[in-house]
C-alpha cells in the first residue's frame, strides 16, 4: 500500500463503488414500487373477470384460482360509485398499509431497506390507481413474504452486477492511469535518484518525450535542470581547479613582488633624480600588485568566518574611515558624516569598516569629490546610505556589479570589493544593493538586521 499504483487501484475501486451505490440504493427502492405496481394491475385484470360473470358471481374454486395467480387474500376495486370484491372467506388481519400515492422517493428507499431486514411475514394492504387507469383505484391485501424474496434476489442480481462493473471500471481506469501517469513518474523517480549518484554523467539525464502535457512539460523541465546542474558542476570542478593555480602562482607571485617593492624603497635614496622620480610610481604599482594578490587569494580560499558581533557606534566609526579617505595619495574627497550619534549596530567591527571602506575609496578613487554617509533604523532593519557627487557607473559595470572578475570600474581592478562586501553584509543578516547612480553620482544602501 505504499506504492501509487496500489493506492490508486483502491482508491479507484472505492470510488467506483460508491457511485454504484447510489445507483444500487434507488434501483431497489424502484424495483419494490414496480413490484407493487405489478400486483395493482394483476388485481385489476382479476376483477374484470367479474364483469364477465353473470352478476358479477364466481364460485369459489375460480375465485381462489384468481386471488392464487394475484398472490392475494383479497382485492377490492372502486370504479366510479361502484366497488367490486373479491377476497377469501376469513382473511387474516391486515398489519401494515401502503399507500402508493403518497410514496416520496426518500419514503421508497426507507421502505425497500426495511423489507430487507425484515424476518416476520406481515400481511400488507396495497392502496394505489390501477395501472391501467389512473381513475380505478385498487387495494390488494397481501403477504410481504414474496415481497421481501423478490427485492432481495434482485437486489444480490444488482449487487453483483454492481461488482463486476465496478471491477471492470476500477481495472481500465487502473490500467489507463498506470500508462498515462503512474509509469511515466517512476521514470522521473528512477531519473533523480540516478543523477543523484552520479550527476556529472551525461547518460543518466533524462530523456524527455514529446508529450505536451503537465507531465511532458515535468520530464522537459528536469532533463533541463540534471543538464544545467551537470553543466554547473563541471564548471565549478573547472574553476575550483583554476582556483587552486590561480592560488599557488599568486602566492609566489606576492613573494616576488614583496621582494621588488623593498628594493624599490632603496631607489628613494638614489643619487639619479630620474629615478628618484619614477621611483613612487613604480612602488604604488607594486603596492597594487601586491593588494591584487591578496585579494585573489582571500577570495580564491574563501577565508571569511562568520562574524565576530558586538554593539558599535557608527558615527565613530565612520569618522575614522573618513580620515583614512582624507589621508590617501591623490585623492581630494571629504566624507560627510550625518549618521547621528546614537544609532548602533551589531556588527563585527573589522568587517563592518571593511565594507564601508571598500565603498568610500571606490568613491574617492572614482573622482568624488563629497561622499555623504548616512544612517536610519526602520523598524527592525538599520539602513545606511552611502552616496557620492561622482561621474557615476558605466552601464556595463552596473550589470556585473557585485560578480568577481567581471564588475571592476578601474583599470587593472578585480572587481573584487563589492563582491566581497555584498558577502559580509549577506553574512550579518543584510544586503548591500545599489539604489541609483548617474551623472549627479551613486548610491549605494547597506541593510542589517537591528537585532
Amino acid at each position: 500500500m505504499h506504492s501509487l499504483s496500489a493506492r490508486l487501484l483502491v482508491l479507484t475501486i472505492f470510488f467506483v463503488m460508491i457511485a454504484e451505490v447510489l445507483i444500487f440504493v434507488p434501483s431497489v427502492a424502484r424495483f419494490r414500487l414496480a413490484w407493487l405496481n405489478e400486483k395493482l394491475n394483476a388485481g385489476h385484470l382479476a376483477i374484470l373477470t367479474l364483469d364477465l360473470v353473470p352478476q358479477n358471481s364466481v364460485n369459489d374454486h375460480m375465485r381462489e384460482e384468481l386471488l392464487a395467480h394475484v398472490g392475494a387474500y383479497g382485492i377490492n376495486v372502486r370504479r366510479g360509485g361502484a366497488k367490486l370484491s373479491l377476497s377469501r372467506e376469513a382473511p387474516p388481519p391486515v398489519q401494515a398499509a401502503i399507500d402508493l400515492e403518497r410514496n416520496s422517493l426518500t419514503l421508497l428507499i426507507m421502505d425497500a431497506m426495511t423489507v430487507m431486514t425484515r424476518n416476520d411475514d406481515r400481511v400488507l394492504r396495497i392502496v394505489g390507481p390501477s395501472p391501467k387507469d389512473p381513475d380505478i383505484s385498487i387495494e390488494v391485501v397481501l403477504e410481504e413474504g414474496p415481497l421481501r424474496d423478490a427485492v432481495i434476489e434482485f437486489a444480490w442480481r444488482i449487487f453483483i452486477l454492481s461488482l463486476v462493473i465496478s471491477l471492470i471500471t476500477a481495472s481500465l481506469v487502473f490500467l489507463t492511469l498506470q500508462w498515462m501517469l503512474v509509469r511515466p513518474m517512476r521514470r522521473i523517480t528512477d531519473s533523480m535518484t540516478s543523477f543523484r549518484e552520479d550527476p556529472e554523467d551525461a547518460k543518466r539525464i533524462f530523456a524527455s518525450t514529446d508529450r505536451a502535457d503537465e507531465i511532458g512539460v515535468a520530464q522537459r523541465e528536469l532533463a533541463n535542470m540534471q543538464g544545467a546542474l551537470r553543466n554547473a558542476l563541471r564548471q565549478k570542478a573547472r574553476l575550483a581547479a583554476l582556483g587552486t593555480a590561480v592560488a599557488k602562482i599568486n602566492h609566489d607571485l606576492r613573494g616576488i613582488l614583496s621582494s621588488a617593492l623593498v628594493v624599490s624603497d632603496r631607489l628613494e635614496d638614489s643619487d639619479d633624480p630620474e629615478v628618484r622620480r619614477v621611483t613612487p610610481t613604480l612602488v604604488s604599482a607594486i603596492d597594487r600588485a601586491v593588494a591584487l594578490c591578496s585579494d585573489t587569494l582571500a577570495y580564491v580560499r574563501h577565508e571569511e568566518v562568520g562574524p565576530k558581533r558586538d554593539r558599535i557606534l557608527l558615527s565613530p566609526l565612520i569618522d575614522d574611515i573618513a580620515e583614512g579617505i582624507a589621508v590617501m595619495d591623490n585623492v581630494k574627497t571629504t566624507v560627510e558624516n550625518q549618521v547621528t550619534d546614537n544609532l548602533e549596530a551589531n556588527v563585527d567591527r573589522d568587517q563592518f569598516i571593511r565594507v564601508l571602506s571598500n565603498l568610500t575609496q571606490n568613491a574617492a578613487e572614482a573622482g568624488a569629490e563629497k561622499i555623504c554617509v548616512s544612517g536610519k533604523q526602520n523598524q527592525e532593519v538599520i539602513e545606511i546610505t552611502i552616496r557620492d557627487n561622482g561621474p557615476g557607473l558605466p552601464a556595463r559595470a552596473r550589470e556585473k556589479l557585485f560578480r568577481p572578475f567581471e564588475g571592476s570600474v578601474r583599470a587593472g581592478g578585480t572587481g573584487l570589493g563589492l563582491s566581497i562586501a555584498r558577502e559580509l553584509a549577506r553574512n550579518h543578516g543584510g544586503d548591500l544593493s545599489l539604489v541609483e547612480s548617474g551623472e549627479s553620482g551613486t548610491e549605494f544602501r547597506l541593510t542589517l538586521p537591528a537585532a
